[in-house]
């Protein structure tokens, strides 16, 4: 039997990047902690881990490969983990090793200090890792890990600070890029968001206790209220007495990334005080306003197109239709036998609504073109089943640019916008036409008016413009070149 292989639709998507979750002052909070993971399952499905900490069985914690949902729901895990505070990380590996022999790179990760121990959990990506990782390899630190956020545990231990969350200060002081970090100790709970504001980080309210965690949708499956977000450069301390806050960093214009809006984020999540879900309709409102196109059909690429179709829709008068269905049962992974198997490919995850599909001029709604393969897949599928014509409409500018914030992205060669016009994309995918929202359209739709501020970009747009709010130093040492000045 050959080995779980990843499915061609899903490599030509970007893939997320991690979630956390924290909670404290709640009876099994391990169990919370769980289900705060399975609602931020979809930012990262490769492996999954919880700390928690009980005054008489001090921290304990359990890493596992796979989805929440088959490693912490079983009692025999989840009975190791007592305690009323209790820290977890969903990963999909945007640094660090992948695969059966990278179980040390699962997160949160743990260190003991003269003061006691501290669990880490990292969301986003750190610039200058390699940098920090020689420098104090050379001090003497031994890593555990390939993974870049082992460099902050590392730090907080060389700091001379007398509590863990001012060492935890000194560390992140250290570091650039993006990170949204949930850490505890014995008593206290700590979320840091950097100063840019890069990743998300959201506080709530559940019964006398505190949540931390990536996204609303996991505030929500505990019952938790929300609060607020975690500023842009704040550190929340949380314990018995209650919560403190303090701005470590320089402040900054935040730079949230614009592609939570897009993508990453779940649809019934909040954003900046904003609906996810109004946000992508809106996209598909201002899609059919730059880039009307005659046709009979709107069709999602499910399930991510989903409410930019719906605005497309509705603002073009177009009828909305379900052309393409979803094998909700594929999961994101698939055993793959053999190689007529193999070579149906999008196939065993999407299936074309033949009698609906068949005659009509179809406009095909996706998220993102990033490759190119599977957009190329799909305009196959439509065509075989009929369709008189196919027009794809994109609900983000050309992705022409790798994030080095916490996404994985392939490397600029093999984005198809960084090496081909719009119109060549067109042909190379074969379809009777082919638009992306504009980076003006795509602010608007994220509730900014007059569109993007060239001079100072309220969001960070690197994958589509090119300008990168923090250098990413380590990937210019290795030959990264930046967009030239203009």
């Amino acid at each position: 039997m050959r080995p779980f292989l990843s499915h061609p639709f899903d490599d030509d998507k970007l893939k997320e990047e991690c979630g956390v979750f924290g909670v404290i002052g709640v009876t099994d909070a391990a169990n919370f902690t769980a289900l705060g993971l399975h609602a931020l399952q979809h930012r990262g499905q490769e492996a999954g881990g919880i700390v928690a900490y009980h005054p008489d069985h001090g921290f304990n914690s359990a890493r596992r490969f796979g989805y929440v949902r088959d490693n912490f729901t079983n009692a025999a895990v989840m009975d190791t983990l007592p305690g009323q505070l209790a820290i977890g990380h969903v990963r999909y590996s945007t640094a660090g090793s992948k695969g059966a022999t990278a179980i040390r790179d699962v997160q949160p990760f743990f260190g003991e200090f003269a003061m006691g121990g501290a669990a880490i959990a990292h969301n986003g990506n750190l610039t200058n890792a390699a940098a920090l990782r020689r420098e104090l390899i050379e001090r003497g630190s031994i890593f555990q890990s390939s993974s870049d956020s082992e460099c902050i545990i590392h730090l907080m231990a060389r700091s001379i600070q007398k509590n863990i969350p001012e060492r935890m200060k000194d560390a992140l002081r250290r570091v650039e890029g993006a990170f949204s970090v949930v850490a505890m100790t014995r008593s206290k709970l700590i979320g840091v968001r950097d100063p840019l504001g890069v990743r998300p980080l959201v506080l709530g309210k559940v019964g006398d206790g505190w949540a931390l965690a990536s996204e609303t949708c996991a505030l929500d499956i505990i019952g938790a209220e929300f609060v607020r977000e975690i500023n842009p450069g704040e550190m929340v301390v949380i314990d018995e007495k209650g919560l403190e806050s303090f701005h470590p960093f320089e402040r900054k214009t935040s730079r949230f990334c614009i592609f939570e809006h897009v993508y990453f984020s779940r649809p019934d999540s909040i954003l900046g005080g904003r609906s996810v879900y109004e946000t992508r309709r809106q996209i598909g409102v201002e899609l059919a306003r730059e880039a009307p196109v005659e046709a009979d059909l709107v069709c999602p690429v499910p399930d991510s197109g989903t409410p930019a179709a719906i605005g497309f829709s509705q603002e073009s008068g177009i009828p909305y239709a379900m052309g393409i269905i979803r094998n909700q049962y594929m999961g994101r992974t698939f055993i793959e036998p053999t190689e007529s198997i193999r070579n149906m490919g999008v196939r065993l995850k999407l299936n074309v609504n033949r009698a609906l599909i068949k005659g009509k001029r179809v406009i095909l709604v996706d998220d993102s073109v990033v490759r190119g393969t599977t957009s190329r897949k799909i305009k196959d599928m439509i065509l075989e089943a009929g369709a008189a014509e196919v027009h794809f409409r994109i609900a983000s500018p050309p992705t022409a640019w790798p994030c080095f914030y916490g996404v994985d992205t392939p490397e600029r060669s093999k984005l198809l916008a960084a090496n081909m016009s719009e119109d060549e994309m067109r042909d190379w995918i074969g379809v009777d036409s082919l638009r992306f929202i504009s980076l003006d359209g795509l602010y608007r739709a994220a509730g900014e008016a007059e569109g993007r501020n060239d001079k100072q970009p309220q969001y960070c747009d690197a994958c589509f413009s090119g300008q990168y709010p923090v250098a990413p130093s380590d990937k210019i040492e290795q030959g990264f070149e930046m967009k030239a000045a203009e």
